[in-house]
C-alpha cells in the first residue's frame, strides 16, 4: 500500500521534473504548488480528525492541520504583499486529483486500518513534497522571500515526515 501511495505522489509531482528540464516552474506556479500541497494536507488531517479515535493519530492530525494552515497563511500574506497571483499548473492539478483519490480510499476504512493508511499516506506525501521542495521548488524560486519561506517549510515538513515515520511503527 505504501508503495502505491509513494508512486501516486511521484506521479503527481512528475510535471515538476518535466518543467525542470526546461526553465523550471515560475514563482507563481511554485506558490500554487506549495499552497495546494498545504491545503491538501490540512484536508487529510481534517479527515483523520473525523474518523480516528487513536489519540496519537489525532494529535498528529491536529499538528498537521495547524502547521500547514500556518505556513499557507504566511504564503498568502507573502504573495499578496508581492502582488503575485498563484498560477494553477499540471503539478498542482495532479496533486489535487491524487489527494481526492486517496481521500475516497481512506473514507472506506475504519479504526486501525484507517489509522495505518492515513499515517502511511502522510509518510509518502511528506517524502514526495519534501523531495520536490529540495530538488525543484526551492532551487527554481527566483524571489528571495519565497525561497526563504519554502526553506522554512521544508525544515518543518521534514520533521513532519520523521514524526509520521515514527508514528507508522506504532499504528500497524
Amino acid at each position: 500500500m505504501l508503495r502505491t501511495l509513494i508512486a501516486a505522489g511521484a506521479l503527481a509531482l512528475a510535471p515538476i521534473a518535466a518543467a525542470a528540464h526546461d526553465t523550471g516552474p515560475s514563482d507563481a506556479q511554485i506558490a500554487h504548488i506549495a499552497y495546494t500541497a498545504g491545503q491538501l494536507d490540512v484536508a487529510a488531517a481534517q479527515q483523520a480528525l473525523k474518523k480516528s479515535t487513536n489519540p496519537e493519530v489525532r494529535a498528529f492530525a491536529e499538528l498537521m492541520a495547524r502547521d500547514h494552515a500556518a505556513v499557507n497563511d504566511q504564503a498568502v500574506a507573502l504573495v499578496t504583499r508581492l502582488g503575485v497571483s498563484p498560477e494553477a499548473n499540471p503539478t498542482s492539478t495532479a496533486l489535487t486529483e491524487a489527494a481526492a483519490a486517496t481521500h475516497d480510499r481512506l473514507e472506506t476504512l475504519e479504526g486501525a486500518a484507517f489509522d495505518a493508511a492515513y499515517v502511511a499516506n502522510e509518510v509518502a506525501f511528506h517524502h514526495t513534497v519534501n523531495t520536490a521542495l529540495a530538488g525543484t521548488l526551492i532551487p527554481h524560486a527566483d524571489n528571495a522571500e519565497l525561497k526563504a519561506l519554502l526553506e522554512t517549510g521544508l525544515s518543518l515538513f521534514q520533521s513532519h515526515q520523521a514524526h509520521a515515520e515514527h508514528l507508522a511503527s506504532s499504528v500497524r
